[in-house]
């Protein structure tokens, strides 16, 4: 096997705690049925999609609001106060990314997030800047599973496919790295990473 010793992670589901959960169980004061009904319909994965493939976060509150205006203030919560989403870092990855930067491995950041609420989590998560290159979906208007953001990652950096390993918690996004020759791992938890990573001698 080719030796591998490039780390690529994803953020949200990996290293940050990201979930609309975390704001609107205090907009719906705890109403699960009534808040999985909004999220399902309103506020939902395939829209939020759309910011992160760079859709502006103004224009996409301006549209559920004329289909939703009942919903205002619900939707505009989604992005006003979009820091509530991110309940924190995810500690037993944030180590292992830390173990691997006090080795000397290169690390790159691949994430679907929007343009608009990515420097939120730089502002709050110091581990960002463990990173050798960043490549944000919304800034490149690409999104996983998308072939085109990988080869931006590549191209952009120089990374070789075989001696790099890819992070992330959605399986579509690690089947897609591995179309490219990149060792994929879905994330469960750290112990689980920890012992691939370990396996792989990266730790």
């Amino acid at each position: 096997m080719d030796k591998r010793d490039v780390v690529i992670f994803d953020l949200g589901g990996v290293l940050i705690d990201w979930n609309p959960r975390h704001l609107y169980r205090k907009l719906f004061d705890g109403d699960e049925p009534a808040m999985e009904h909004f999220l399902a319909t309103v506020c939902t994965q395939e829209w939020n999609r759309s910011q992160d493939a760079g859709r502006l976060v103004g224009d996409a509150a301006h549209l559920l609001r004329q289909q939703h205006a009942d919903k205002t203030e619900l939707i505009d919560a989604f992005y006003g106060r979009f820091d509530e989403m991110m309940a924190g870092p995810i500690s037993g990855t944030v180590d292992i990314l830390a173990e691997l930067h006090a080795r000397g491995t290169p690390l790159y950041l691949l994430s679907n997030f929007s343009a608009e609420t990515y420097p939120l989590a730089c502002q709050r998560f110091d581990f960002l800047r463990l990173f050798h290159g960043i490549i944000v979906s919304g800034e490149v208007k690409a999104i996983k599973p998308e072939p085109r953001i990988y080869e931006i990652l590549i191209d952009r950096h120089r990374v070789d496919p075989h001696r790099a390993v890819f992070i992330d918690d959605i399986p579509e996004n690690v089947d897609a790295a591995r179309r490219f020759g990149i060792y994929g791992i879905q994330f469960v938890d750290p112990t689980a990473l920890r012992a691939e990573l370990v396996g792989l001698k990266l730790l």
